[in-house]
């Protein structure tokens, strides 16, 4: 509990108590109300913030950002309150004696949400200059015991997204005996981003749930660059630490001459009863920081010709009775992807070996590959009654390409001694550098203004770690607002090879993201599946690629995929028969049917998270004022063709309506059996989308 002498801040789905009045400000409880307190906390609080200097480092031994010589030192300033916007705000002003080093602690939490988003701005108010090594963007203390804690990550790798797991804290936190010590074990957790990928290796998310109530606290580092976080053992009790990149992980610095400021990236802390209730508050409160646009209300069908399709190789004659078929089936968006600029002979390669890939940067279309001119492809789409869209990976610049010459070395990442960053055959834009912009914004113009594109599927296929990577992802971001601020109209698919750049401060500017580059039908469940931890769901891309050599069921079973989530519709729908089509025709319309529930429903796992190899997976998304439940279930192997799948929120309710709305000729059954929805699915594999009102 916070002490008679401190500060109570938050409103009715949050309350936050700081001792301001001590040597250190401290943050000693966060919580909703009614939560009960952490026993024997407050002396476990630590700092608001911990920073690295050069020459101002930890505080002990031990390769850990908390502790350091600098967060004690902090002295409270002043704090004020503002309301604003259904959010509310809370700056804590704090100064280090010794280094004139002025700190604002920024707290905001949207009203009526338990969840807490932090960031910490630095001033410099001495007359020299100072390096920062390392700065939280949250720091809390006084967490309960790593004896009752549950910790969850989520790796996400390429072509393997969203895969969480679990264990006690405990496994990674022994308890080394801090009374006979006198000291705390320096064993803890540090996950770290890596390169310029931000979710490469693992989302910058994590969680611990209370064995002993279960409670909920789940966080994500909202950066489109490098991020990291800290848990371990402070006093017996927990502290998470949440932080942008670092000088010892990311080769980051900053220097801030006299006067001069810098911010951390945003990090954001969810509460709830469980897992599924902390995530239900994440993705309210996503829904509320990102930028309004009207895809997140249409949510309209996207045809994209690249996977197991076209891989890169459009032109004419294989696109025009594509669009005809995407259009038959149900599609508003036909997105023309990878190779509409490659004019160089043969087939197109996205390879790193030969063809387009080392030579992209001026995205003109391809007079071969479209000889009536590529106006005549776009103008198709429109008669077709569908808003064209184009593949662009704007960040990368061809070795080969003319306008590697034509740009400044400035206008690239370059690293110490100016030379010019290059992977995999490319460059990669600054675009803290005006040249830069000047060449995207000329592109997109183009493209949109004179072209008539209305979406644009934007990649980014490279990795590096060369130092200037934040200054440019923050410009970067800003570069795409820049963007819709032009062109409120225009669509903007975030990927990076698939689920490599799905971070919250993407999310936040972009209308959707891709969630992977997966192309077996039934490796997709478990993403699909647990895409919603990382992005709503009337965000997540997820591919369905029927094709004519599929059977009826294996038809059904890639589009019901994606029915709770974002329709990225392919295959070779023009070489399907009359009655293939149908099934698309039909999945599509019973998408759009749901699609207005998507928007406002919250996600829930009745099994649980899925893990990569499980039979039987499934995704809940309950809509609010007791709409309707909607349930997902695959069945991909094992013996046994049925499965409760619980729905607690509907438990024990009398009058309980189950429709199976997918596959339209049902292979199995669902019914209510007072717990949940049992589901019997005798074929493998096999897909079942369920909806149950009360």
């Amino acid at each position: 509990m916070a002490q008679e002498s401190g500060y109570r801040w938050g409103h009715s789905g949050l309350t936050a108590d700081f001792d301001l009045d001590g040597d250190t400000p401290r943050l000693v409880r966060l919580a909703r109300p009614g939560d009960g307190d952490v026993k024997d906390a407050a002396e476990a609080a630590l700092p608001l913030v911990d920073v690295t200097l050069f020459g101002v480092g930890t505080g002990w031994s031990g390769p850990r950002f908390t502790g350091t010589a600098l967060g004690p030192r902090l002295r409270h300033r002043a704090h004020y309150a503002t309301y604003g916007d259904s959010w509310h705000h809370l700056t804590v002003e704090l100064l280090d004696p010794a280094s004139r080093l002025a700190v604002f602690v920024e707290y905001s939490s949207p009203d009526g949400v338990p969840v807490l988003r932090s960031r910490v701005r630095l001033r410099n108010d001495s007359d020299v200059p100072v390096t920062v090594r390392s700065v939280s963007s949250l720091l809390l203390g006084a967490l309960p015991s790593p004896d009752v804690l549950d910790v969850h990550r989520a790796r996400n790798d390429w072509l393997a997204e969203c895969r969480w797991y679990g264990e006690e804290l405990r496994e990674s936190v022994p308890d080394v005996g801090r009374e006979f010590h006198g000291h705390d074990g320096r064993a803890g957790i540090r996950l770290a981003g890596r390169g310029s990928w931000p979710t490469d290796g693992h989302l910058p998310m994590g969680a611990f749930t209370d064995r002993t109530d279960g409670r909920c606290l789940l966080w994500q580092v909202e950066s489109a660059a490098s991020w990291l976080w800290e848990t371990g053992e402070a006093d017996h009790h927990t502290y998470l630490s949440l932080s942008g990149p670092t000088a010892d992980d990311h080769q980051w610095r900053q220097v801030l001459g006299p006067g001069e400021e810098f911010a951390s990236e945003y990090a954001a802390l969810a509460l709830g009863d469980g897992f599924d209730g902390a995530l239900a508050a994440l993705t309210s409160y996503r829904r509320l920081l990102r930028r309004p646009h009207p895809d997140h209300e249409r949510l309209p069908v996207v045809f994209n010709d690249y996977m197991n399709t076209l891989m890169g190789d459009p032109t004419t004659e294989k696109l025009l009775p594509l669009i005809d078929a995407a259009a038959e089936a149900g599609a508003e968006y036909f997105c023309v992807d990878a190779g509409w600029y490659d004019d160089e002979a043969g087939a197109g390669s996205g390879t790193a070996a030969g063809g387009w890939w080392d030579g992209v940067g001026a995205w003109l279309p391809s007079a071969r590959r479209f000889p009536g001119g590529f106006g005549a492809v776009l103008d198709r789409i429109r008669e077709r009654g569908m808003v064209p869209g184009l593949w662009l990976e704007p960040e990368v610049v061809g070795v080969r390409s003319p306008i590697a010459r034509e740009l400044p070395d400035e206008a690239f990442l370059r690293h110490e001694g100016g030379v010019r960053v290059t992977e995999q055959g490319r460059h990669q834009l600054d675009l803290t550098h005006p040249a830069a912009r000047a060449h995207l914004d000329g592109t997109v113009d183009r493209l949109v203004g004179e072209l008539g594109v209305g979406y644009l599927k934007l990649d980014y296929n490279i990795t590096t770690s060369a130092p200037g990577h934040l200054a440019h992802s923050r410009a970067w971001l800003g570069w795409l607002s820049s963007v819709l601020d032009r062109h409120p109209g225009l669509v903007l698919e975030n990927c990076a090879s698939g689920g490599l750049r799905m971070d919250g401060a993407s999310l936040a500017v972009t209308q959707l993201q891709s969630t992977s580059d997966q192309q077996d039908p039934l490796r997709y469940p478990p993403i699909a599946a647990a895409a919603p931890t990382a992005v709503p769901p009337e965000q997540g891309a997820v591919w369905a690629y029927p094709q004519p050599d599929c059977t009826d069921a294996e038809i059904a079973f890639t589009l019901g995929s994606a029915l709770l989530g974002r329709v990225h519709l392919s295959g070779h729908l023009d070489r399907m028969t009359s009655g293939q089509l149908a099934l698309v025709r039909e999945a599509m319309t019973t998408y759009k049917s749901i699609r207005a529930d998507l928007r406002t429903a919250l996600p829930f796992w009745p099994l649980g998270l899925p893990g990569w190899t499980d039979d039987w997976v499934a995704l809940g998304l309950r809509t609010p004022v007791a709409g309707p439940t909607y349930v997902l279930v695959w069945r991909r192997g094992g013996d046994t063709a049925d499965r409760l799948l619980p729905v607690a929120h509907l438990t024990g309710l009398d009058e309980v309506r189950v429709e199976v709305l997918h596959p339209s000729t049902p292979r199995g059954s669902a019914e209510w059996d007072g717990a949940g929805v049992r589901v019997r699915l005798g074929e493998v594999p096999a897909v079942m989308l369920i909806r149950v009102t009360s």
